[in-house]
């Protein structure tokens, strides 16, 4: 079952804009790419550095460290299938942005 996690207003970023949010042991970056908006774990999966504050070019964030490149849409890092950050929908109802969260259990 999937839980629905309230973004804070102050949190939701603007149109080509970031924002980190964080909530129980979770840290997600938020994305707003051209009026979308894109949830990911803020911890690269190659050695844990942080993803927010990469270099934004489109859908795709860089990674600081090592320059790794994941398709926000997806999760997953690009031209591949073999390396993925967690990544969450985002829904937003009558003006409020939720985070979705599926067990790792129940994910496809």
């Amino acid at each position: 079952m999937s839980s629905r996690v309230p973004v804070p207003a102050g949190k939701l970023p603007q149109a080509g804009s970031r924002a980190l949010f964080e909530f129980d042991d979770k840290s997600i970056a938020l994305f707003n790419v051209q009026g979308q908006l894109y949830a990911i774990d803020d911890s690269c999966p190659h050695q844990g550095a942080s993803l927010c504050g990469g270099r934004l070019d489109g859908r795709v964030i860089q990674c600081c460290a090592h320059g790794l490149r994941f398709d926000l849409a997806s999760g997953y890092l690009l031209n591949s299938d073999k390396l993925k950050v967690a990544n969450y929908p985002v829904e937003v109802v009558d003006g409020q942005a939720f985070i979705v969260i599926v067990p790792q259990e129940s994910a496809p």
